[in-house]
């Protein structure tokens, strides 16, 4: 996994400058993601390591299934990325691209899993209190885990709060037995 992001990553920085310098990141991000849904079809990608197709006629695949959204920089993009058998890298360039976008728009996504669904008044809440904190606007995402006991845990890049009661309950018993 991680040579396959290593090998994505300046491929989605050097898209990432390109929409960025044309103002053109959501139609960037919206066809790089149709595109990796493409190359993960499985009639596509027995096709990306087929001999008896062209790079050429991989990347005109892609590039009239993407869409206008590429402009013909990402045309360009996609030839790059097929001359160079790179193609089936494309779902981890859309989520390095993403990754770049939400960065420089200042937007973080924000994982919460709590023991019990969270109404819409507490993510509100979790929402205002993470954007002051982080300084960002943020996307939070729910996920219920009964084993939680209580409270919850907030994910954000490298930041972890960890205000679940299972947590402070494995602190107490730890306290107890050292």
């Amino acid at each position: 996994m991680t040579d396959r992001l290593t090998i994505a990553r300046p491929y989605a920085r050097a898209a990432f400058e390109e929409a960025q310098a044309n103002k053109r990141l959501a139609p960037w991000s919206e066809a790089l993601h149709v595109a990796a849904v493409v190359v993960n079809d499985p009639r596509v990608r027995t096709l990306l390591g087929n001999p008896h197709v062209t790079p050429e006629e991989l990347a005109q695949l892609l590039s009239s299934i993407a869409g206008p959204g590429l402009g013909q920089q990402g045309t360009n993009f996609v030839r790059t990325l097929a001359a160079n058998r790179r193609l089936g890298y494309l779902p981890e360039i859309a989520r390095q691209f993403d990754t770049l976008k939400d960065a420089a728009e200042g937007v973080a996504d924000v994982a919460v899993t709590s023991a019990a669904a969270l109404d819409e008044a507490r993510r509100t809440r979790i929402a205002a209190a993470l954007e002051r904190r982080l300084k960002r606007r943020v996307r939070v995402h729910c996920e219920v885990d009964p084993k939680l006991v209580g409270g919850a845990v907030l994910r954000s890049g490298d930041l972890v709060i960890d205000g679940s009661l299972r947590t402070r309950l494995e602190r107490i018993a730890y306290e107890l037995t050292a």
